[in-house]
């Protein structure tokens, strides 16, 4: 059966740009260490990986015309373990901040959680009260891009101040110059509004609350908040994400990072995502109105 991968075999595949930028930051194998050569490119492991997350089907139900699903799960499962994703997302996020003029170091960033419904059983799944939805929580911090700083999946039943001391606990330690953080006001109360302090002492950066207001009635989109909004509303991209489908929450962190590295490549390569929905369009046309200020 022949396995060509010079032309993407469906809308989820790499393009030949994406894999440019994607294939020289993958680990390069030591044939010194002996062992098989490789039965099936990389580049087609990564397409059963992205058709997986795109689409939202179960890893025994990719198509034949693909890698075997055991063999693309267990280089997802292997490359989340050793690091690999984490890396490859590292390195893109902060050449696509140098391509749009900023310091790979941000800043500034925004924080905030996704309550997922947990299809199945696995680690970590709780109950959120709030949201009255039993899973997980995804708990985020951006940049003012959009692009992912931070990721922490938990049981849904941990409250938002106790999830936002995991993402923010020894921060400073990956990025030096991040001094402040936006976030909405689940985080502080009229009882407990210790995060503030907490953030300040331990995490070395200044938590400022972006408040709601209360007389507006419905969906508002808040100042610096609606940049990780729209990281959302790209996930929303990605059946896969709609639901918790991961066994493991370090499974779950990973599949965040391949859905931005997927993205973060098309950025790279020069293939722009035109906005889908009215969250990323909003955010689309108020990053334009920022820009034409600048």
């Amino acid at each position: 059966m022949c396995r060509c991968v010079c032309k993407p075999a469906y809308e989820s595949s790499l393009t030949d740009g994406q894999w440019a930028v994607i294939e020289p930051l993958l680990p390069v194998r030591d044939r010194r260490r002996g062992g098989r050569p490789l039965r099936y490119p990389r580049r087609l492991v990564i397409d059963t990986i992205l058709y997986v997350l795109r689409t939202g089907a179960a890893w025994r139900h990719v198509p034949h015309d693909l890698v075997p699903w055991d063999v693309a799960y267990r280089w997802f499962r292997c490359w989340s373990a050793d690091g690999t994703w984490d890396r490859v997302h590292d390195r893109l996020r902060d050449a696509v901040r140098v391509a749009e003029g900023r310091d790979p170091q941000p800043s500034a960033a925004v924080l905030d959680s996704q309550t997922a419904h947990s299809h199945q059983g696995g680690e970590a799944i709780g109950y959120d009260a709030g949201k009255r939805t039993r899973g997980r929580k995804r708990h985020v911090l951006v940049d003012t891009c959009g692009l992912l700083l931070k990721a922490v999946v938990h049981a849904a039943s941990i409250q938002e101040r106790a999830g936002a001391k995991l993402v923010l606990a020894g921060i400073t330690e990956t990025f030096p110059l991040l001094g402040l953080v936006w976030a909405d006001g689940g985080y502080v109360n009229r009882v407990d509004a210790g995060l503030l302090d907490w953030a300040r002492s331990h995490a070395g950066v200044e938590l400022q609350i972006v408040a709601r207001n209360a007389d507006v009635k419905g969906f508002q989109v808040l100042p610096r908040r609606w940049v990780v909004e729209r990281t959302f509303a790209w996930w929303g991209r990605c059946r896969r994400l709609a639901r918790d489908y991961e066994r493991k929450p370090a499974h779950a962190e990973a599949m965040i990072k391949v859905a931005m590295i997927r993205l973060m490549a098309a950025r790279l390569a020069g293939e722009d995502v035109e906005p889908q929905g009215p969250i990323e369009t909003e955010a689309a046309r108020r990053l334009n109105d920022e820009l034409n200020q600048k």
